[in-house]
């Protein structure tokens, strides 16, 4: 279904609100009375939206947001048997959950910001560990809980020791317990820790530098940031060398160099 043209004209979102200004979309979680615990409707919209950000060239960074006081609480134990019947949702689906979140996030090659102004809990660790930077408030917490309950958190595992070192990273989820956003700003689970008044000024002012900046280099380097993390450094190196030589070689690298050249601002195709 990737291969479709897909399209927002007529979708009715329930679980989030979606917004496209200038070069950056904007998803903003919307179930405040569940904490915004991620249910199969909020799945296949989050999906759907960060598919439709892959298709679309014009949109060059994704932000990921959320209403109330949570940011999000991981998945809705109480509705993971399927979709309610009484959804309003006409977004068509185009399958899986939270794991397929994260993977879209990181095969996005695009920047994806998460705003957190609250709590991060349990699976919603699998957008922020994946997406390329996130923006808390002095106030927000971290946790991955499921030990407590019983359970482990066997996919958080994949993007939190990508980012987060391995000893604190196993107290992290061993334990359940929470830690500051400025032990996670420490640890490198967030960028930048700020006050609250300045939270959206500083993740506009990051997605609007990020829009600016090449996007075809943009995506090219995302592509092979996330190829060479999984080679060891003799075939790393030489893949990049490829990498580099076929950036070279590209309108935005010509562009660039063109425009440094004419002392002028660059104008991206």
């Amino acid at each position: 279904m990737d291969n479709k043209n897909l399209s927002l004209e007529g979708l009715i979102f329930e679980a989030i609100e979606l917004s496209v200004v200038k070069n950056i979309m904007c998803i903003t979680l919307n179930r405040p009375e569940k904490k915004n615990a991620i249910n199969p409707v909020m799945a296949n919209e989050i999906i759907y939206s960060l598919a439709f950000a892959a298709q679309e060239r014009d949109i060059r960074v994704v932000v990921i947001k959320a209403n109330g006081d949570v940011f999000c609480a991981g998945g809705d134990l109480g509705t993971m048997s399927g979709k309610s019947s009484e959804s309003t949702s006409n977004v068509p689906s185009l399958g899986g959950g939270t794991e397929e979140i994260s993977l879209r996030i990181r095969s996005l090659n695009k920047p994806v910001i998460c705003e957190i102004q609250g709590p991060v809990l349990a699976g919603a660790l699998l957008m922020v560990t994946n997406s390329t930077h996130a923006i808390a408030v002095e106030e927000a917490t971290f946790s991955a809980p499921e030990i407590k309950r019983g359970i482990w958190p066997f996919m958080v595992m994949a993007g939190l020791f990508r980012v987060m070192p391995k000893r604190q990273g196993l107290d992290f989820i061993m334990r359940g317990n929470k830690i500051s956003s400025h032990d996670a700003e420490r640890f490198g689970l967030v960028n930048k820790v700020v006050h609250r008044e300045k939270l959206s000024e500083e993740v506009n002012k990051i997605a609007s530098e990020l829009s600016k900046l090449a996007p075809g280099t943009m995506k090219l380097g995302l592509e092979a940031y996330n190829h060479q993390d999984k080679m060891d450094f003799d075939e790393a190196v030489p893949f990049l060398k490829e990498q580099l030589e076929k950036c070279l070689k590209s309108d935005d690298a010509k562009e660039g160099i063109t425009a440094f050249l004419e002392k002028r601002d660059p104008e991206w195709k």
